[in-house]
């Protein structure tokens, strides 16, 4: 008779009646002996180590990558809602020529938290290297500048008086590194849309000091964006008096459908409006379609993991076959039978999970010095700010998120012990000790 056998029995040897209800102390007893290693169940342990690390990995990779598409996206949100207003305010039957009281207005609705009216143009600069490059030109007032915090409190040198006095721009870090200007060094600019001769438009060049350096965290706009005093920017780009927009920045950017019949009344003309989430459906749908589909493929690292589950109490069951029929001729109910090894297989699956998350959080909170050590080792940038957009990689993990890949992981172990120990509880004893 095996051990475990034994010990079943020494349970039974005390004056009192021992526990025999559910998942009672001598069916937790053999499931433990059941997990632990000997020499002749070596490969059964083998196998239930692999699936021990493929749910534990599973579920650490899930919950990373989660939160890792989570924290771009919300990285993203927070870089372009930073500089670009959450609604977008345009004229339709006529120009805005009344911007400043226009934008009073619009300000003044509850929710709204900022009227900025703008001017955007394109034109081509060079710099100190005489390189050519293409640049998106705002036009701000003074005023307005402290209210986009993705900027103003990211300027990384020069200061705003020069742009307060009209005289001075903001330029991008990237921009700036790549024509090589600094602070105090002059920025040309040259604009298809110039003046009108006889001999057809020319280009308008203009050249400007640089009053400050700013840099977002977001390549694309440190790449490509300058900013510039309104009133300069009126004459640079040929519209003097009049603003192509106004921008509005509200305290919950979800409410965007709340306030839009709000801001047409007090517009009080007839204006085209639109928001953040049209104006970035393309990207953030493309986001979130990323998302799910990882989300699939990584659920079935964890679908491998539980079939070895399967593999590996399949086996156990047939090496303890006798052990099975000793315990059923010794009263146990096949009931008990499939509760031991469905607590074999579950313990695997439940210390799987719970080391996945342990792993995954570990790594959540030191991705970017993960980041970086692999990037040293490697001599290569992993996740290249010029690709990727962001200059660090942002992880952010969500509870509710986080709480789905465990009971998904846990479910997947839970049902995949099912039929393993289903077949130990319909083994006949008398069969298992014919053939013994």
């Amino acid at each position: 008779m095996s051990n475990d056998i034994v010990e079943a029995q020494a349970t039974t040897r005390s004056g009192k009646k021992p526990a025999s209800g559910p998942f009672c102390a001598y069916e937790r007893m053999i499931a433990w002996r059941y997990l632990r290693s000997r020499r002749r169940e070596a490969f059964i342990s083998v196998i239930a180590g692999f699936s021990f690390l493929g749910i534990m990995l599973g579920v650490a990779t899930l919950i990373i990558v989660m939160a890792v598409m989570n924290g771009f996206r919300g990285e993203l949100i927070d870089r372009i809602l930073g500089v670009n207003g959450h609604i977008m305010v345009q004229p339709i039957d006529e120009p805005f020529n009344d911007y400043n009281a226009l934008a009073e207005k619009l300000a003044a609705v509850t929710g709204v938290r900022a009227a900025i009216p703008m001017i955007d143009g394109q034109a081509l600069v060079s710099g100190y290297r005489d390189v050519g490059t293409g640049a998106l030109i705002r036009g701000i007032r003074a005023d307005d500048l402290p209210k986009l915090g993705g900027v103003s409190d990211n300027i990384l040198s020069g200061d705003l008086i020069g742009f307060a006095a009209g005289e001075g721009l903001l330029v991008g870090s990237r921009l700036a590194s790549n024509l090589g200007l600094g602070v105090g060094d002059t920025i040309k600019l040259i604009s298809p849309e110039g003046d009108v001769t006889p001999l057809g438009v020319t280009p308008r060049i203009k050249s400007y000091p640089v009053s400050g350096i700013f840099e977002i965290g977001m390549s694309e706009y440190d790449a490509s964006m300058i900013f510039m005093p309104l009133g300069e920017s009126q004459l640079y780009f040929n519209s003097d008096g009049l603003v192509q927009s106004i921008e509005l920045f509200i305290d919950d950017p979800d409410s965007v459908d709340a306030l839009r019949p709000l801001i047409e009344a007090a517009a009080g003309r007839q204006v085209y409006i639109s928001d953040w989430r049209q104006q970035n459906r393309t990207f953030f749908s493309a986001l979130e379609v990323e998302r799910n589909v990882m989300f699939m493929i990584l659920t079935l690292i964890v679908l491998v993991a539980a079939l070895n589950i399967i593999s590996g109490l399949i086996m156990l069951v047939k090496d303890k076959g006798h052990d099975i029929a000793i315990l059923r001729t010794m009263g146990a109910t096949s009931g008990a039978v499939l509760r031991i090894f469905f607590m074999t297989g579950a313990a695997i699956g439940v210390t799987g999970t719970l080391a996945g998350f342990l792993l995954g959080v570990i790594v959540c909170w030191n991705i970017e010095s993960i980041r970086q050590f692999f990037s040293w080792l490697s001599g290569t940038t992993l996740f290249d700010p010029e690709l990727y957009f962001l200059s660090q990689l942002p992880a952010d993990m969500n509870a509710g998120e986080t709480v789905a890949v465990l009971i998904m992981a846990l479910v997947l172990s839970f049902l995949a012990t099912l039929f393993p120990a289903w077949r130990a509880s319909r083994l006949d004893p008398v069969e298992a000790l014919r053939y013994e």
